[in-house]
C-alpha cells in the first residue's frame, strides 16, 4: 500500500506518495486507398506505465493529460494516426505507433514506432522498453498486429492477419481491468483479432474496428480488394490516468477535469478520462 509521509514541518512542503497508472492513446490501424488490393496493419497500443511510491508535493496543481487515440490510417505515414501521450506530473506514457498502410502498393507498408509499435509487412514499429512491445510483421496478403503492453503483435501470413498483442491488467481502479492491447492486422481472408485490453479487430472490405475508449487500445487494420472503395483503419482508443493512496489520508484539496473519485479496498482512487489536474 502506498505510504503518505510528512517530510517537512512548518512552512516546508508536505510530500505525498501515490500509486499511478498512465496509459497513452492507442494508434490508428492501417488502411488502403490505392487502386490495387491491400491490407493494413494493426495500430500499436498506447504506452503503459505504473508504479507505487511516487512523490507529489502539496499545494501545487499536478498536471494530468489523457492522450487521444490516433486517427485511422490511409496514407503510409501520417503522424495524426499515432496516439497522443498521456501525462501525470513528470510521468509520460508515449502514444502508440500507426499500423502500416499498404500504400502505394501492397507489401510496402511499415508500422510506426510508439509506446507500442504498429504492425507492418516487412517492417514493424518498435515499442518503448517499459511501456509496450513491438508490432508484428507479415506479408503483403496478411499484415502483422500492433504491439500491446505485454506482448508483441502477432505475425501475419498469406491470407491471415496477425492478432494484436495483449495488454496488461491493473487493479488500481478497485477491480482488474486490462489496458493497452494492440490492434489486429488485416488480410485477404482471415482478419486479426484485437489484443485483450481494448485492441480493435481488423475488418475485411471495411473500415477497421476502433480501439476501446480509455484503454489505449490500438485500432484494427482495414482491407480493400480491387472491387471495393478505399477503407480506413480503426481509430485508436483514448488513454487513461489513475492514482490511488491510503484512505487514512485526506482527499485532495482540488481537482479539475472531472475525475471519478471513489474509496474502495483501503484506498482513495482518482480516475481521469479527460485532461485535468489534482492538488494535494
Amino acid at each position: 500500500m502506498p505510504i503518505l509521509g510528512i517530510v517537512g514541518q512548518g512552512n516546508l512542503p508536505v510530500t505525498t506518495t501515490v500509486e499511478y497508472l498512465v496509459v497513452a492513446g492507442g494508434a490508428g490501424g492501417g488502411g488502403k486507398s490505392a487502386a490495387a488490393a491491400g491490407y493494413g496493419g494493426g495500430g500499436g497500443a498506447g504506452g503503459f506505465k505504473t508504479a507505487t511510491g511516487f512523490a507529489v508535493s502539496s499545494g501545487t496543481p499536478i498536471t494530468v493529460t489523457v492522450g487521444a487515440g490516433g486517427n485511422g490510417g490511409l496514407a503510409s505515414i501520417d503522424v495524426a494516426c499515432n496516439g497522443a501521450n498521456s501525462v501525470f506530473s513528470s510521468i509520460t506514457s508515449t502514444g502508440g505507433g500507426q499500423g502500416s498502410c499498404n500504400f502505394p502498393a501492397p507489401g510496402t507498408g511499415e508500422g510506426q514506432n510508439g509506446g507500442s509499435g504498429g504492425g507492418g509487412v516487412t517492417v514493424a514499429g518498435t515499442g518503448i522498453v517499459g511501456q509496450g512491445k513491438n508490432g508484428g510483421t507479415g506479408v503483403s496478403t496478411g499484415v502483422g498486429g500492433g504491439g500491446g503492453a505485454t506482448a508483441v503483435g502477432n505475425t501475419g501470413s498469406a491470407g491471415n492477419g496477425g492478432a494484436g498483442g495483449v495488454g496488461t491488467a491493473s487493479s488500481i481502479s478497485g477491480s482488474s481491468v486490462t489496458y493497452a492491447g494492440g490492434g489486429g492486422g488485416a488480410s485477404a481472408t482471415t482478419q486479426g483479432a484485437g489484443g485483450t485490453g481494448g485492441g480493435g479487430a481488423a475488418v475485411l472490405n471495411g473500415n477497421g474496428t476502433a480501439g476501446t475508449a480509455n484503454t489505449g487500445g490500438g485500432g484494427g487494420g482495414a482491407s480493400r480488394t480491387t472491387s471495393t472503395p478505399s477503407q480506413t483503419g480503426g481509430a485508436g482508443g483514448s488513454g487513461y490516468v489513475a492514482i490511488r493512496y491510503a484512505d487514512t489520508f485526506a482527499l485532495a484539496t482540488a481537482t479539475t477535469g472531472s475525475p471519478t473519485i471513489t474509496t474502495a479496498g483501503g484506498y482513495r482512487i482518482y480516475q481521469w478520462t479527460g485532461s485535468g489536474s489534482v492538488t494535494f
